[in-house]
């Protein structure tokens, strides 16, 4: 279980969150400047700040390296209109890179 304010643990992806990873695809793509042949969200951690914070782990392998992005998504209360915003993208990451929250998230 984890803290409040804390980061969950590391788990795979539920419907919901392939929804949310989904729907900021393209701004992902935007940062990482290509569009992505291959884009599989595999598993996530959340932490319930003002919102959540989501820390996805997506596969985009292209050359069947196993190359993903790490993204951290924040999602507002839905009384401020619950919209997305991609705050920070790791790329590349190894395929067996842990999904750790940024040390300034950790807090």
């Amino acid at each position: 279980m984890s803290m409040p304010g804390g980061w969950s643990p590391v788990k795979p992806v539920t419907l919901e969150v392939i929804k949310i990873c989904l729907e900021v695809r393209p701004e992902i793509e935007k940062m990482v400047g290509t569009n992505f042949k291959i884009y599989i969200p595999v598993v996530y951690s959340s932490q319930v700040v003002a919102g959540i914070n989501y820390k996805f782990k997506v596969l985009v392998d292209v050359d069947g390296d196993g190359v993903c992005v790490h993204a951290l998504i924040f999602q507002a209360l839905p009384c401020y209109g619950g919209e997305l915003s991609v705050t920070e993208i790791q790329h590349p990451k190894p395929f067996d890179d842990p999904l750790i929250p940024s040390e300034h998230l950790q807090k």
